[in-house]
């Protein structure tokens, strides 16, 4: 398991949301502020906010690439184009890996959003759930993208 992977699962274990503990995972390369990284992302757990969409590890995995090596103009198809490429293929990663990126279905869960109340994090919550291997996996298919296309200057 790399480096990552275990700060995403030990982040999401002291209580922060899925997108947060991959995306806060990275900060070592990312380097951005903690609060900000944090606030950034948190509304991103629970397939964003509790609506069982796009898994938040795969949300946060996303991020990460779009900080790393996203495009900021607008203007620049090439650029947006590669960069959705990118995304894509860590996403497929996933999928391949977990069966779905999809939260509901990765918790196979039969409603289709839960209520906006995050769920008390107790010993029974951590058990139940496959979270904490989610994040770890999604840490680890962004480290494997980051090996295979080295960040430059890093």
């Amino acid at each position: 398991m790399t480096d990552h992977a275990r700060s995403a699962g030990a982040l999401f274990m002291r209580g922060y949301n899925c997108a947060q503990a991959v995306f806060c995972a990275f900060q070592d390369v990312m380097q951005l502020d903690d609060g900000l990284a944090l606030k950034l992302t948190s509304g991103m757990g629970g397939g964003v906010s509790r609506l069982r969409e796009i898994c938040g590890a795969v949300s946060g995995a996303a991020l990460v690439l779009g900080v790393l090596y996203g495009s900021d103009d607008p203007c620049d198809a090439p650029a947006k184009a590669e960069h959705y490429a990118r995304v894509q293929a860590v996403a497929e990663k996933f999928r391949a890996e977990n069966g779905s990126i999809v939260c509901r279905e990765l918790l196979k869960l039969q409603e289709e959003k839960s209520e906006p109340v995050p769920a008390e994090r107790t010993q029974a919550y951590y058990h139940s759930r496959p979270c904490c291997a989610l994040v770890e996996k999604a840490a680890r298919a962004v480290d494997e993208y980051i090996a295979e296309h080295p960040l430059k200057g890093v």
